[in-house]
């Protein structure tokens, strides 16, 4: 059977662009990832385990190709010590390991950060396929098309109908919890001819050199996480991380997320000199109408021209919200929607909630206190109380 992952392009743009950042900052930071199923599944994910070790094997095997590499240097903020990086890079797989603990799939990747963080997106996508080959059925990608179809012509109603200052722009944020590769490059294919007035881009590199499109993406919260752990006051790391972002990509990649230790602590350090420097801010945990109005606050009490500014929505779109939360924005400041599973993995099967995520960073934890309940990730209590007691995070 034909490999799930054939190209190392194959992952989401912030994995290049926090790996350039973290490898030019911090190249010697030692990790943890692991794997975590949030959800049921509706068989013991640990049958997959001799699957999912075979595709590791195979993507411990490949390579970067170098038109592959020429696509990568095209885009301005990658830069030619990163791609000469990635020229003899590939995936060491003495760094993860995969264990079948009872009904539990147990996937953990440990080394160095620039030789592990990669691994996620494929990890992800990995599970997921194989997954899904297990439950679909004839009809599956029929039922699959006919919702696509629907959501299509759902836009362009809605599209006509909008009068906002600003256009409705969505963008396919898929490919960690997709149904397969190749329902995948059907749907972004499909957009693109159907929708090219409204969807503007795919966080799938691999995707975005096929089809033409804009890569989107900028940063996750591993990348301001591992920054608990680089030697700054714990109260300053996201500063700090803002700061080496705003040094490594001068204007670039202007997006910033807000939520690793929540939305007020972000915004508390969230200055004049970041808010003029970055181009907006992504949602991705809790009320998204609060957070935007807290954004949009933000930048009034800072007297920055919201209008010139970007809100992205990610946190389990579906278009309905999107139109809602486009309603309510767009008049004042610049939207953007990351839609994810609802476009790539609707077919009529529920999907997996599964994330691989950082746990340690140079031996100490880190955590993420997510504005959601559910969200928060951390294996170390002490940790995880620390951290609320420095930003005065809530328990949720």
């Amino acid at each position: 059977m034909k490999p799930i992952v054939t190209s190392l392009l194959e992952t989401d743009l912030y994995k290049f662009t926090m790996w350039q950042s973290l490898l030019h900052s911090h190249p010697n930071a030692q990790t943890e990832y692991a794997f975590v199923c949030r959800n049921t599944p509706a068989y013991p994910l640990s049958e997959l385990k001799a699957d999912v070790d075979r595709e590791l094997d195979h993507l411990c095997a490949l390579h970067f190709a170098e038109d592959e590499l020429d696509y990568l240097r095209s885009l301005r903020f990658i830069k030619s010590d990163f791609t000469d990086f990635l020229t003899v890079f590939h995936f060491q797989r003495k760094f993860i390991k995969v264990t079948a603990n009872g009904d539990t799939l147990e996937i953990v990747a440990t080394g160095p950060q620039v030789h592990v963080m990669g691994f996620e997106i494929y990890v992800l996508h990995i599970v997921n396929e194989l997954y899904f080959r297990r439950l679909q059925t004839e009809t599956s990608l029929q039922e699959g098309r006919d919702r696509l179809a629907k959501k299509i012509a759902l836009v362009r109603t809605f599209a006509q109908e909008a009068t906002r200052e600003n256009p409705f722009e969505f963008f396919d944020f898929g490919l960690r919890r997709r149904f397969s590769g190749e329902w995948h490059d059907e749907v972004v294919a499909t957009l693109k001819r159907e929708l090219p007035d409204y969807f503007k881009g795919t966080s799938n590199v691999y995707l975005a050199k096929k089809h033409k499109l804009v890569p989107i993406g900028t940063m996750a919260h591993e990348y301001l996480q591992s920054y608990q752990s680089f030697g700054v006051r714990l109260r300053d790391f996201q500063k700090a991380a803002l700061e080496d972002w705003v040094q490594e990509y001068r204007g670039d990649l202007g997006t910033a997320l807000t939520d690793v230790v929540g939305m007020d602590a972000f915004l508390a350090d969230f200055d004049l000199y970041f808010a003029k420097l970055f181009d907006g801010l992504r949602h991705d945990s809790g009320d998204p109408v609060v957070w935007g109005e807290k954004a949009l606050a933000h930048y009034a009490k800072l007297r920055v021209d919201a209008h010139t500014k970007r809100l992205v929505f990610s946190d389990g779109l579906d278009f309905d919200k999107a139109f809602s939360l486009y309603r309510h924005f767009a008049d004042r400041t610049m939207t953007g929607f990351g839609i994810g599973t609802n476009l790539t993995n609707d077919t009529g099967i529920k999907a997996l909630n599964i994330v691989m995520k950082l746990k340690t960073c140079n031996g100490q934890p880190v955590a993420k206190l997510s504005d959601s309940a559910g969200k928060t990730l951390c294996t170390d209590e002490t940790f995880l109380a620390y951290l609320r007691q420095v930003f005065n995070h809530p328990v949720i």
